[in-house]
């Protein structure tokens, strides 16, 4: 007999069945005030490994971590006239605390650019303060008007770097490194997410920047979604805020910035670039549980079993919870570890014990067989990476299959419309194609080489513009 759906088919409505598995998975519910939400325990242990790589890897490129406070100064903002208006339609701003009106209203961060800039103007006084690289995990307040859980809500986690150099040049090689070695190793070889590098166009760029650099990954549906952005800030900040350093020569110089950063949507990202109809796939090398052993009986000598199984995964270093809830029956317990899409369970019952054997599941791949349980020590970490792999080659083959060459808008218009992507040669588009783009509600999600990587500029010849439907 066939097995009622648990969640709406992707095929059916994409929407509804990612709504669908972030409330069956366990990972997230809504919050009290519109646009907010609460991270389940099972999603914020995926946040917090998404953490723990990340931060290491931005510690790896020269950048510590500090923390500015939450609320802003209105006056702060207004310094940067582009960034400000940028921000304001999302700005929520407090006018009111300790049961009177404040005397300057405070602005709920949004991001720090101008609170930092202000202590950076005081932290920087030679070229031998430089560089500057700070980096702070934080949340953020953007009011949204179409919240969804974790891909647009009012409040999201996030990190969020700042740095000020001597020189133009140094400022713009430190944006790309980040947006290569942190932002595109962590996504490609950790959550087995093919994303694109590319830059942003004018219209699309950070508010203040000179540029942005992306990072733009094809969900399931063919959507786009901005994975991370790194910025060259220039010196508009530095301007507005006077951070100037004495440089060798003993001349007051600005400073030249860089912003970039990362938020708690690529949690939405795994969910709906790996999942399917039986819920989530964490990439092994990310799971908060790597392997779940499950005990189908509440008997002696296999509970003991399944703890003896469980320890001595662990001692090889893979990442193990017991299941050993037998009051709630093995088929629901199943279901439940394959909607949290843990990669391997491993299935201990009476006649398993009897025979020296497990029974192993496989979620990325499918499929279960039995293995002897000496066997488990060294086939689960093959297979755990086989299964990585298996996840990156998936996403990579999405985009490259459903990426069409086009010559013409009404052309990319369409391609889009079937969950594609479209690649257009840019100088045959042009910022007033991008405009009519649109208004059909497609954007260019990033200007890229002919060979699919970041130009220098915008009219480096044979640049192509990427173009999608975008969350």
């Amino acid at each position: 007999m066939a097995r009622t759906p648990v969640l709406t088919p992707q095929a059916e409505d994409f929407p509804r069945w990612y709504q669908d598995l972030i409330a069956k998975a366990e990972l997230a519910d809504n919050g009290p005030v519109r646009g907010t939400m609460v991270i389940r325990p099972y999603g914020y242990g995926i946040w917090e490994r998404m953490q723990a790589d990340m931060d290491s890897r931005i510690k790896e490129q020269g950048a510590r971590n500090a923390y500015f406070p939450l609320f802003i100064p209105q006056s702060y903002l207004t310094r940067e006239a582009e960034h400000v208006e940028g921000f304001a339609p999302e700005l929520a701003v407090v006018t009111h605390g300790g049961g009177k009106e404040l005397e300057e209203p405070v602005v709920v961060r949004p991001t720090s650019e101008t609170i930092i800039n202000e202590y950076f103007s005081r932290w920087v006084q030679s070229y031998r303060d430089l560089p500057l690289l700070i980096n702070q995990w934080a949340n953020v307040v953007r009011w949204e008007m179409r919240p969804r859980l974790f891909l647009r809500t009012s409040e999201f986690l996030w990190q969020e770097g700042h740095t000020a150099h001597a020189t133009y040049e140094e400022a713009r090689d430190y944006a790309a490194r980040i947006q290569r070695h942190v932002y595109a190793d962590f996504m490609v070889n950790v959550l087995g997410i093919d994303v694109l590098l590319g830059r942003k166009t004018a219209k699309e760029r950070f508010a203040g920047a000179l540029n942005t650099l992306t990072l733009e990954a094809m969900m399931g549906d063919g959507k786009a979604l901005q994975m991370g952005t790194s910025h060259e800030l220039g010196q508009n900040f530095a301007r507005a805020f006077d951070t100037r350093y004495l440089s060798r020569n003993g001349e007051r110089e600005l400073v030249w910035q860089t912003s970039w950063g990362s938020t708690t949507r690529m949690v939405g990202a795994l969910v709906m670039a790996h999942g399917d109809d039986q819920g989530l796939r964490v990439p092994p090398r990310l799971a908060p549980v790597q392997v779940v052993v499950l005990a189908i009986k509440g008997e002696d000598e296999v509970l003991a079993s399944a703890r003896r199984v469980a320890e001595e995964l662990r001692a090889a270093g893979v990442r193990v919870e017991e299941d050993l809830n037998t009051d709630t029956p093995f088929g629901r317990r199943a279901v439940d570890w394959e909607l949290k899409g843990v990669p391997l369970r491993v299935e201990i019952g009476p006649r398993d014990v009897e025979q020296g054997a497990v029974t192993l599941a496989r979620r990325v791949v499918g499929g279960k067989e039995p293995v002897p349980a000496e066997r488990l020590r060294e086939l689960v970490p093959r297979l755990l990476e086989e299964d990585q792999e298996t996840l990156l080659r998936q996403s990579r083959e999405r985009r490259q299959s459903r990426t069409v060459e086009v010559t013409r808008l009404d052309e990319a218009v369409e391609v889009t419309q079937q969950g594609r992507w479209a690649r257009m040669v840019w100088a045959d588009l042009g910022p007033e194609g991008e405009e009519k783009l649109a208004q059909h509600g497609v954007t260019v999600r990033c200007l890229v080489t002919e060979d699919d990587d970041v130009p220098e500029s915008e009219g480096q010849p044979g640049v192509r513009a990427v173009i999608a439907r975008a969350y």
